[in-house]
């Protein structure tokens, strides 16, 4: 009895030490959390962010992957997280998934292309803006959609936009349209367009030269007759936890980019988006 009394007790006080070890280091990686500052994009809607293979013109590492992010968001990101005085950490994450990522910590700020609309600050906080952009068209070049100047041009058109955003609801506003399903990302509506299955997509500008830009067979119709909008559906910004600390201080550094600097960055994010975007 005394010998197992004793093995229960070694069994015990090695438990315990384990135990210890494993608080240890959960202590230590909340440290490492404080040192970081994790930001959620897709990745995958240039100019304002994309995934690339290396780390040049700037990319950065996407976290658990051999791949790395680049673009105006990133940029944007880079300039914060130096701001704040912390390692940045690019999270890839789905459209969807963004803002549930931001709700259970995962993330600690949504930087993707993302309006501050009304139905968004219920759930989340927006820093001050760090672009504005117009919706425009993206349609088949050559095709009898190029030439449009007004969005009722677009009557009987299959048109359609990425689901869960602004974007997919003004289609509402042409009178006679042909609303196609909602997609998840820009590189499936660009494949659909070029194959014949939609014939335009709304965008914003950038995205729009972006696309255009690389690929000879796509172009972007700008409206004289365009959709209405708010401010805050065309305005970018930082998408934050209700009540986060970081606000105030992500405001103060987004205030030091002008936007002659904010036009620079894009500028530049177009120029060096891969050829496959």
């Amino acid at each position: 009895m005394r010998k197992q009394a004793s093995l229960f007790l070694v069994l015990l006080l090695s438990a315990m030490i384990l135990l210890a070890g494993c608080g240890s280091k959960d202590k230590a990686s909340g440290s490492s959390d404080e040192n970081t500052f994790k930001v959620g994009l897709e990745a995958g809607y240039a100019p304002f962010n994309w995934t690339q293979k290396d780390d040049s013109n700037g990319g950065v590492k996407i976290a658990g992957t051999s791949e790395y992010a680049g673009g105006y968001d990133v940029e944007i990101a880079k300039k914060i997280a130096d701001g704040l005085g912390k390692e940045l950490v690019i999270v890839k994450t789905e459209w969807d998934g963004l803002v549930p990522a931001l709700t259970s910590g995962k993330i600690d700020a949504i930087i993707a292309g993302m309006s501050p609309t009304a139905e968004r600050k219920e759930t989340i906080d927006f820093s001050d803006n760090y672009y504005k952009s117009n919706l425009v068209m993206v349609v088949k070049k050559g095709g009898k959609y190029e030439g449009a100047t007004s969005i009722q041009d677009f009557k009987g058109a299959k048109i359609t936009a990425q689901l869960n955003t602004f974007h997919y609801s003004v289609i509402d506003q042409i009178e006679g349209v042909s609303k196609a399903t909602a997609m998840d990302n820009f590189p499936a509506m660009r494949v659909a367009l070029e194959s014949g299955i939609i014939d335009g997509y709304v965008s914003e500008r950038p995205e729009a030269v972006s696309a255009s830009g690389a690929n000879e067979n796509l172009a972007m119709v700008e409206f004289k007759d365009g959709f209405k909008t708010s401010e805050d559906d065309t305005a970018i910004a930082v998408g934050l936890e209700k009540g986060s600390k970081l606000t105030g201080k992500i405001n103060e550094i987004l205030k030091g980019i002008s936007e002659e600097d904010q036009t620079k960055i894009m500028d530049e994010a177009i120029k060096n988006q891969p050829a496959a975007e």
